[in-house]
């Protein structure tokens, strides 16, 4: 293919280098021959994993499903070293895909996109840079991530700690010295709880300050050997096939219908293997498939997993404010840990309750809560991420008429599919906000929004159409049925960022479509094979 319309600059601007900026640049320009220009803010490929490299930091979805499937050779050649990959050696990976197809030559580094402007009378975006560039594209594939925008402490006083002020999603490049230090950390989710479990035996003295106690269950991570590398390579195929008809494209035992009716023999057999002998989301997605829908059902785990806390916590009244009551299992990001609870039988280890007693201030020495001051050379902050909408809502994205993103979604976000947004043409929004990613395998969804996006693309260059976005109708709907599903699940009990409920101001709604991955796999193959139903496709006006 030739370049699709010479009034742009490119076909079409890719956003970041993670995954889907990867995935999208090789499909967009080896495969369908266009013109790509993807813009990265590192100074490197990875995203997430490039940002994120505190200690502790680790993939909780298998490194077999966490990778891509779209090239045969890449998943025969690669070898991964343990269970659930660490992140040193997912970003290893990433450079060599990145290395294998030669996607640096399409990527300006260093460079942040700080706004986005549709011009109607040329069908091309206007793209800005914190350079000062603007380039010209058909086509927006955003691939900003779910997980890059940061929620940023905001504790009276912050600015004054003379101290070492890390963020777990900005951790230094080189190496940070903890040893015998004393070190403070905000939040106790899965950055957090990583972090904890890494650091407790380094540092002198280590001050966990937790707010929500979190449903954390065990990895049971372990190296890969030779023959077992070896094995998976062959059975590729059915491995990659079994996580595409997996709820959370993952591949795991068949659940049994419900947990409330198993008997209590049963049960407690089923969550035994999985919590001390698989490990890993297994104990939500192949014990009962009931358990995100049914409280009751739901209940019967919970208890479970709060008996393992008391069991594994020496002090009763720290197991007591490690142990969760305010959300069902799995309606919060769940996290996966090796040796976390454990961490809280050491002597170095204080846990402090900030939701029965909040930090007044950071102070020019560390933390105060109520009448103590905690004082410290390191702070850490795991505070979490404006999930799913954070990063689109900040590169001044401006559509139609000159409506903004941030003010259409003002009230929570309006998508069809989560993949595009009515007012605001030939963008695409991978893995976006009411799409089926916040439970599936991060790279399997990716591959079917960029195989989704960029067949699309080719669509509309064979058949010399201008432009496409949803209608208002169907966009409506899908927010309607993502809502309804939600409703439908235990997912609206819980205060998290699958509902936007950690980022103060959001509004609360659904982020995530909840239906499983095969279905809404299912469903855009099935609305492209329609003609794009519930699309407006407007075909190119030629000048005579």
């Amino acid at each position: 293919m030739t370049q699709f319309n010479e009034q742009a600059d490119v076909d079409v601007v890719v956003v970041g280098t993670g995954f889907v900026g990867i995935y999208a640049t090789h499909y967009l320009r080896d495969q369908l021959g266009l013109a790509v220009r993807t813009f990265e803010a590192g100074s490197d490929v990875g995203g997430t994993w490039f940002w994120n490299r505190y200690p502790g930091a680790r993939c909780d979805i298998e490194s077999a499903h966490y990778s891509y499937s779209f090239s045969e050779e890449l998943q025969s050649e690669w070898k991964w070293s343990e269970r659930y990959a660490a992140q040193p050696e997912i970003l290893a990976y990433l450079n060599h895909v990145a290395d294998k197809f030669d996607i640096r030559r399409s990527v300006q580094f260093n460079t942040r996109i700080t706004s986005m402007v549709w011009d109607d009378a040329a069908s091309v975006w206007h793209v800005g840079t914190d350079a000062g560039e603007t380039t010209t594209a058909r086509f927006i594939v955003s691939g900003a991530g779910n997980l890059s925008i940061p929620k940023k402490p905001e504790f009276p006083g912050i600015d004054n700690f003379k101290g070492q002020l890390i963020s777990t999603h900005r951790w230094p490049h080189e190496p940070v010295d903890l040893a015998g230090k004393r070190v403070g950390i905000i939040g106790t989710g899965a950055s957090g709880i990583q972090v904890i479990q890494t650091i407790a035996s380094e540092v002198g003295h280590l001050t966990v300050f937790q707010r929500t106690p979190n449903f954390a269950c065990p990895l049971r991570n372990r190296p890969v050997s030779e023959a077992e590398h070896e094995e998976r390579v062959k059975n590729y195929p059915d491995i990659r096939e079994g996580a595409l008809h997996n709820f959370m494209g993952i591949v795991s035992d068949e659940p049994g219908e419900s947990a409330k009716a198993a008997g209590e023999e049963e049960r407690k057999a089923a969550y035994d293997r999985m919590y001390y002998d698989v490990g890993g989301f297994h104990i939500l997605v192949g014990t009962y498939g009931d358990l995100l829908f049914d409280k009751e059902s739901n209940d019967t785990l919970a208890e479970y997993l709060r008996e393992q806390i008391a069991k594994r916590v020496e002090d009763p009244s720290v197991a007591a404010m490690l142990t969760p009551h305010d959300h069902p299992f799995g309606t919060k990001r769940a996290p996966m840990e090796t040796n976390y609870f454990e961490v809280y039988n050491r002597d170095n280890v204080t846990l402090v309750d900030v939701r029965a007693n909040p930090i007044q201030e950071v102070t020019e020495k560390g933390v105060r809560v109520g009448d103590t001051e905690y004082e410290f050379d390191v702070l850490i902050s795991a505070m979490g991420f404006n999930f799913s909408t954070g990063a689109l809502l900040e590169m001044g994205v401006v559509g139609r008429n000159g409506l903004t993103l941030n003010e259409k979604w003002a009230d929570g976000p309006e998508t069809y599919l989560g993949i595009a947004s009515h007012g605001f043409p030939n963008f695409f929004m991978i893995t976006g906000p009411q799409s089926h990613v916040a439970l599936t395998n991060n790279p399997l969804a990716i591959e079917d929004h960029v195989n989704f996006a960029s067949e699309t693309i080719r669509y509309l260059v064979d058949n010399d159409i201008d432009t496409i976005e949803p209608t208002a109708e169907s966009e409506t709907e899908w927010v309607e049925t993502v809502r309804t599903l939600a409703d439908a699940t235990l997912f609206p009990l819980a205060k998290s960022f699958f509902m936007g409920a950690n980022i103060p101001g959001k509004p609360i709604s659904p982020l995530m479509y909840l239906g499983g991955s095969p279905t809404y796999r299912a469903l855009c193959y099935e609305i492209a094979a329609d003609n794009y139903r519930g699309f407006a496709l407007q075909r190119a006006t030629v000048n005579s």
